[in-house]
């Protein structure tokens, strides 16, 4: 590949992407965001930045052009408006439909998200469960999704990826919360038990899976993949690794759920929290996906467990502490303001 364009490429997915792709030897990666790229990579020669908007139409046409493929990672996530979530996650990803077909750019991977499936109660979840959602970002990804099934239905290849809740390097949102309170030698309280099985997954065994969806050949990876780690136990288990590698003794404790819970969703209406409920509605259950899927057809091989990935990205939040000190937003890229939930870590 030779150009390849990253929309939303200043987030955190993008920079672990567009790093991914330079190191395999992608010639020339042009980003399209409305945040500013402000990593060293900016001012190389192989990157090309564009201020600009997925829901701007002929802002994505120009990105496109010449491109051999397109990673559509723009997204708005759940801290967002439900007008911001729905006209970025569905008109952004139509207007990257359109001017893919347009300029004869044969491909397009969309990054979804395995919220399409709601909260389900029986696992592992496969591709073609049922789509129910939860709330409007996870709605909006469903009818994104249909539009990507509608262009693939025309002859477009689409490959539509569903990662589990992703970190690594450069994540913050609200693991810097679990982070901190680890961090500074508190405790954490756990929505219920903790012994539900909860998967996540290393950013870099996500951008391993795209990279696969971008180089084989069409026939093949025209589908949906769930993605996420093969390695995972219980949610206490996982998450106690971080609280070890502090050094502080801490331990998780298990709440209670619907007390939790109906707090939580008071603090969120007042917007005293940063939690919304995709968040603390599935943190007491299980979750996870099946992988098959993508191990079959693409060769999909996660190098990371849940342990791994939260201990490798509890380690670089402790390396770079000082660059995002007192910095707050809604981004993944930034810690979340933690509002009362501030108060109560003094509790653990």
């Amino acid at each position: 590949m030779k150009t390849v364009l990253v929309t939303g490429g200043s987030g955190f997915l993008g920079i672990n992407l567009i790093r991914h792709l330079r190191a395999k030897g992608v010639e020339k990666i042009r980003v399209l965001d409305i945040a500013d790229f402000d990593y060293p990579e900016k001012s190389e020669p192989w990157l090309e930045f564009t201020l600009g908007d997925v829901r701007d139409i002929e802002a994505v046409r120009k990105c496109v052009d010449g491109c051999d493929v397109v990673v559509n990672t723009a997204a708005a996530l759940p801290l967002y408006s439900p007008e911001d979530i729905h006209s970025t996650e569905v008109d952004g990803a139509r207007n990257v439909l359109t001017a893919c077909r347009e300029k004869g750019v044969p491909r397009m991977i969309q990054i979804s998200s395995t919220a399409v499936y709601g909260v389900p109660k029986r696992h592992p979840i496969y591709e073609d469960d049922e789509l129910i959602g939860v709330g409007p970002y996870g709605h909006a990804k469903i009818e994104a999704e249909g539009i990507c099934r509608q262009a693939r239905a025309e002859g477009f290849c689409v490959p539509i990826i569903r990662p589990k809740s992703f970190i690594g390097p450069e994540r913050l949102g609200v693991f810097a919360l679990f982070y901190d309170w680890a961090y500074t030698g508190h405790g954490f309280p756990m929505i219920g038990s903790g012994n539900n099985r909860y998967q996540l997954m290393d950013v870099a065994d996500l951008c391993d899976a795209i990279e696969l969806t971008m180089t084989l050949p069409a026939e093949t990876v025209n589908t949906e993949f769930n993605i996420g780690a093969t390695e995972f136990t219980t949610m206490k288990e996982d998450y106690q690794a971080v609280l070890d590698r502090a050094g502080h003794g801490k331990k998780i404790r298990g709440m209670p759920v619907k007390p939790l819970i109906l707090i939580l969703r008071i603090l969120e209406k007042l917007h005293l929290s940063p939690l919304y409920p995709w968040v603390y509605e599935t943190a007491s259950t299980d979750s996870f996906v099946s992988v098959e899927r993508a191990q079959k057809l693409l060769g999909y091989a996660p190098k990371y467990s849940n342990k791994d990935a939260l201990v490798r990205n509890y380690d670089w939040y402790v390396a770079h502490l000082s660059e995002f000190a007192g910095k707050t937003g809604v981004s993944h890229r930034v810690p979340w303001k933690q509002g009362l939930l501030a108060c109560a870590k003094w509790f653990f």
